[in-house]
């Protein structure tokens, strides 16, 4: 999910990045796009802190260099070392330039309602055009921080008050009384992971049947931005590479802006150092398929460019929205651009393994995108169809182009994925495909669930859901019937019902999953979207089941088990199939999925009072269960996340207490003791979210009487219990997330939460239960009487 870059100013950025509302929940492609209004927003409320400058402390304390807060702050490192060790912080410790350079998301993702643009980009040493870059290219981050920047005041740094130093003692008392070993660190450093995976691997996976069938998925620690000109990020060491293809994947696959990586012809200024990208994407394929991984490109062009390009270009404009327009794909002159970019990819790149692409929703691209073609003056008199079977007819004629001139027989593929096409599109659109292509639908959508009685579609993102569904189905058997190959799209390892953890040990649906495609007749799978690179035993179990055309589900699990457990394979089989069952109970929909806090769990903050902020798509949930739950009644919501929660819990305490006594190899227990913190931060995330339901419920209803109902005080002490269990939810999840440091991190997101939000997430319950409680209880009672 990627946009153009420097082509636009902050002002015209603000207003663009707004307009995309990919994953609404009736149909993505068609969604009006929101408007970003110029109202002023009030950041939240951190009633737990005696003031924004201590937070701003607390949030960067040792993920940000203390010079560069000392910088933002215009103080000294002594002073800031003070206040850092009165509110129970750790000493200081040395920042890595590579930890800052992975983890920019997770700086401005906790900095959004603390700092003023100006001040936050001091924070990160960029300048205000990398910060644009940034918010628009990745993974649309501005949408995840909903489309708006609160109105943050400058932060500086003052000498404490009396009130404020008790204040601070008070801090630095819950934290003792909580963490008496000292501050929750991560002893395993953030991003070991990468080290880790870049060794070669132990055992090498069962490889599918399918020959050069695609199975091909996204990398697990991968930047966006920019990544073929900051190459001092390796997003594919030697030993990763070898990982992944020991998981049993040959492929992978990685965005590109066109006009970054070939000439844009009208405006060469937004193709500087496009031969650097070129021949940087040109070493890293070659790199990658000595270790049997092809490179696929993401295709979602032409990108949209501001009004003041088609000032000077007016022939070439399309469909109008806000600031910007849409190269139309129906001029003869972009036409000859696309055809011509791709021939010069393929031609400098002949061992590419392929593109796939997107033509509906995402950016505007084609005029048709996002359907309002009829804004367009040529596009108006071509259906939606046309337009989008000639683009995909324009990407294979450039590829076959660029190979003409190369003797090797090998042919990039094309896969179309029908993604965003709005329903009924595929009848027209499949039959003008270019027969060479192949055609990638989502595997899962429109599959009828019912959970806890309510009953829903699945769109996609789901592994709590067996597929295929209907439409992928449709569309695949009309592929056929015209002469296309075949593809699903798939998460095997994780999906935004839970992007936190590596993976979701539910090998059992994973696994079903697999056996009904492979029985369908697909050729080939994207395993996943950004959440899915981590060399897993859900990968391997899906190349389990391609390894033959008779194998079962439960062999490939107990095959998989063998070879990373020995001893343990029996009781880690059977675990999967009861974490499969307890998942299987998820509250599905594509509302709580985007919605919910699902990715930051228990380090979600819970509020005194409503904030009156919308959840974002899987980025600041705040307190808006009204969307996080959809269409499920809050009662249902939280029983079914019980129900999940539960279900990892007696499965992992039945697993441990199994192998307790067994003999296994070093390597053994550590991989089975991250198998169980893996299952463990599942039931966290779902325990804490259930918790957090009921608080709101209990708040709210509390809130809103005018005079208290007669079961008031049970509510209260219902408040309080979840106070306090929410606590020991943090400080667990703390532990983990301090001996694994694969725990709260996704590639297009970097660290959802890091141990001081969980430190913090103390402190707020603590402050809670202090002060905010004991003033309601007061208050209660006295309209009581």
């Amino acid at each position: 999910m990627t946009g153009h870059p420097t082509a636009l100013s902050r002002r015209q950025f603000l207003t663009a990045a707004a307009f995309v509302t990919a994953y609404a929940v009736a149909d993505p492609a068609w969604a009006s796009p929101p408007v970003l209004t110029e109202l002023a927003h009030q950041p939240v409320s951190l009633s737990h802190f005696p003031s924004t400058l201590h937070a701003f402390i607390w949030r960067n304390w040792n993920l940000v260099p203390i010079e560069r807060l000392a910088l933002v702050l215009d103080t000294n490192q002594a002073a800031l070392q003070k206040l850092a060790s009165a509110m129970g912080l750790p000493p200081v410790q040395p920042v890595s330039t590579d930890q800052l350079k992975r983890s920019y998301l997770t700086i401005i993702r906790r900095n959004w309602h603390l700092l003023p643009r100006e001040q936050l980009l001091t924070l990160l040493n960029w300048s205000d055009e990398k910060l644009t870059f940034t918010l628009q290219e990745d993974d649309f981050f501005y949408i995840k921080l909903g489309s708006l920047k609160p109105d943050c005041k400058p932060i500086t740094f003052t000498e404490a008050s009396p009130e404020t130093k008790a204040r601070e003692k008070q801090l630095a008392r819950w934290i003792r009384d909580e963490f008496p070993a000292g501050f929750p660190i991560h002893r395993e450093p953030l991003f070991q992971f990468v080290n880790d995976l870049s060794q070669p691997p132990e055992t090498k996976a069962v490889p599918a049947s399918a020959g050069s069938a695609p199975r091909f998925g996204y990398a697990y620690f991968a930047l966006f931005g920019d990544p073929l000109l900051e190459t001092d990020i390796d997003p594919y060491p030697e030993g990763y590479l070898d990982q992944m293809a020991a998981a049993g994947m040959n492929g992978t696959w990685m965005h590109i802006v066109l006009s970054k990586i070939t000439p844009f012809p009208w405006d060469h200024t937004l193709s500087e150092q496009w031969e650097q990208r070129l021949e940087n994407l040109h070493t890293l394929v070659k790199k990658a398929r000595r270790h049997g991984i092809g490179m696929y490109l993401y295709l979602n062009e032409p990108r949209f460019l501001p009004l003041a390009f088609f000032d000077k270009h007016p022939e070439l404009k399309g469909v109008p929205f806000g600031q910007q327009a849409a190269l139309c794909t129906s001029h003869p002159a972009v036409q000859q651009y696309l055809a011509d970019s791709i021939a010069l990819i393929v031609n400098r790149i002949p061992d590419l393994a392929g593109f796939f692409s997107i033509t509906a929703s995402e950016n505007y691209t084609n005029c048709w995108s996002h359907g309002k073609g009829a804004d367009c003056p040529r596009c108006s008199k071509r259906s939606p169809s046309e337009v989008i079977a000639e683009l995909n007819q324009l990407y294979m004629t450039g590829i076959q182009r660029g190979m003409s001139a190369h003797k090797t027989a090998h042919q990039p593929q094309l896969i179309v994925w029908d993604w965003g096409w709005k329903t009924g599109f595929a009848e027209d659109i499949i039959p003008k495909l270019p027969k060479e292509a192949a055609l990638m639908s989502v595997s899962e959508w429109e599959l009828p669930i019912e959970r806890g009685g309510i009953k829903n579609t699945v769109g996609e993102y789901s592994i709590s859901s067996i597929g295929p569904g209907p439409r992928a189905s449709r569309h695949w058997d009309l592929a056929r019937r015209n002469g296309l190959k075949t593809i699903a799209k798939i998460q095997a390892n994780n999906t935004w019902e839970l992007a936190a953890v590596p993976y979701i040990p539910a090998l059992e649906n994973v696994a079903n999953h697999a056996k009904n495609l492979r029985n369908s007749g697909v050729e080939g799978l994207m395993l996943g979207w950004t959440l899915c690179g981590y060399p897993s035993p859900n990968l391997e179990v899906v190349a389990e089941m391609g390894s033959r055309p008779t194998i079962e589900p439960l062999e490939a699990m107990q095959n998989v088990a063998r070879r990373r457990f020995g001893p343990a394979a029996g009781a880690v089989t059977e675990a999967w199939r009861q974490f499969s069952r307890a998942f299987s109970e998820f509250p599905y929909h594509v509302g709580v999925v985007y919605n919910a806090p699902l990715q930051v769990g228990p380090a979600n903050l819970l509020w005194p009072e409503p904030t009156g902020y919308k959840a974002s798509m899987v980025g600041l949930a705040y307190d808006d269960l009204k969307n996080w739950r959809s269409n499920y009644p809050a009662g249902v919501f939280i029983d079914q996340l019980e129900k999940v929660a539960s279900g990892f819990t007696q499965a992992l305490e039945k697993l441990r207490h199994e192998t307790v006594s067994l003999r296994l190899t070093p390597r053994q227990k550590q991989r089975l003791a991250g198998e169980c913190r893996v299952a463990e931060t599942v039931a966290v995330h779902y325990s804490s979210l259930a918790l957090q339901a009921r608080f709101i419920q209990l708040r709210d209803q509390l809130g809103a009487a005018n005079q208290p109902t007669p079961d008031w005080q049970e509510k209260v002490l219902a408040l309080e219990n979840i106070l306090k269990k929410e606590i020991r939810l943090a400080r667990q999840m703390a532990a983990l997330q301090g001996q694994d440091s694969r725990l709260g991190f996704e590639a297009s997101n970097h660290y959802f939460y890091v141990c001081n939000d969980l430190a913090e997430k103390v402190i707020n319950c603590h402050d809670l239960l202090e002060n905010w409680l004991p003033a309601l209880k007061k208050t209660l009672l006295k309209n009581d009487r």
